[in-house]
């Protein structure tokens, strides 16, 4: 018999990977994965970085010119707000550093001129409608019952690099051993 059971033995800080259990049937977080952009004793809070919607930019915010970029579903909460995590540190103002090299959000304005005046750094910023986020102890409740998996990772390569639009799936795959084997696990067992 192969266990597949789990427990979490990385810490939940901020720049960490929560993967959602592979029987989380919630709509936000089924097969999600959320960067945590913040974890302390008041409450964490994060982005679902593989729930891509098809929606321009522009099309959002009319101050952005029309670039080719994915936005995601970052969460349930506050769905008609826009934010950005980007590589861009002070070159936009209000910027807060989650870690090394990665940012939260900032001035829109500058950011919106930055990519007018070339489109590359479109490829520096994540954009996400809403965020995900958890109460005083909430998500260690949710850690106790297995309802995450933390994940350490490269945060930019996982972000901006060849493993941004990786699935739920594959990710699991890749972390190996029974991971690998839950990566195949069906949603709804029930209904085979």
């Amino acid at each position: 018999m192969i266990d597949i059971a789990f427990t979490n033995t990385i810490e939940p800080l901020k720049g960490k990977l929560l993967i959602s259990d592979p029987f989380l049937d919630e709509d936000y977080f089924r097969r999600s994965i959320v960067y945590l952009c913040e974890y302390n004793k008041e409450g964490s809070f994060g982005f679902v970085v593989n729930n891509f919607i098809s929606i321009s930019l522009h099309d959002l915010d009319e101050n952005f010119p029309e670039v080719e970029t994915q936005i995601s579903l970052g969460g349930p909460m506050e769905t008609n707000s826009l934010y950005f995590i980007h590589t861009l540190g002070d070159k936009i103002q209000n910027s807060v550093m989650i870690e090394d090299g990665l940012y939260l959000g900032g001035d829109f304005q500058e950011l919106s001129n930055l990519i007018t005046a070339d489109n590359s750094v479109i490829k520096k910023v994540r954009f996400f409608i809403g965020y995900s986020g958890w109460g005083e102890n909430q998500l260690e409740e949710e850690l106790k019952t297995n309802a995450w998996i933390v994940s350490e990772t490269n945060s930019t390569l996982f972000l901006f690099g060849s493993k941004a639009k990786q699935s739920w799936k594959r990710y699991m795959y890749e972390l190996g051993g029974k991971f690998k084997i839950m990566s195949k696990f069906i949603l709804h067992p029930e209904n085979n």
